[in-house]
């Protein structure tokens, strides 16, 4: 499966970004190593913004997001935020599964 990491990214300083963005990106690996294709909005989205003069950070990111999100198979929610239950209502919408947990997330098929 395709499946979409969501958490916490926005953050008062650079380093609690940092590290919301480390955490998804480590739930990523576990799904990775569940056999899955993992995907983050986030990452998708921040090397654009990077290159995007005075534009509202947070709509670009979610706009981003929420089209990768849309793509995916399931999601595996790791913390709650207003995006990132944007991309958990998203994915609920489809009746898709939402994980709360990797431990939840079957392992692929061989």
């Amino acid at each position: 499966m395709l499946i979409a990491v969501a958490g916490p990214y926005s953050a008062p300083t650079p380093e609690k970004r940092q590290r919301n963005l480390d955490a998804m990106n480590d739930a990523a690996a576990e799904v990775y190593r569940r056999g899955h294709i993992p995907v983050i909005g986030a990452n998708a989205a921040l090397p654009v913004l990077d290159s995007l003069d005075s534009e509202d950070e947070y709509e670009v990111i979610m706009t981003i997001s929420l089209g990768v999100v849309g793509r995916c198979d399931a999601l595996l929610l790791i913390g709650e935020s207003p995006g990132a239950n944007r991309e958990r209502d998203l994915i609920a919408s489809k009746g898709l599964p939402v994980y709360r947990s990797v431990d939840e997330i079957p392992a692929a098929a061989s």
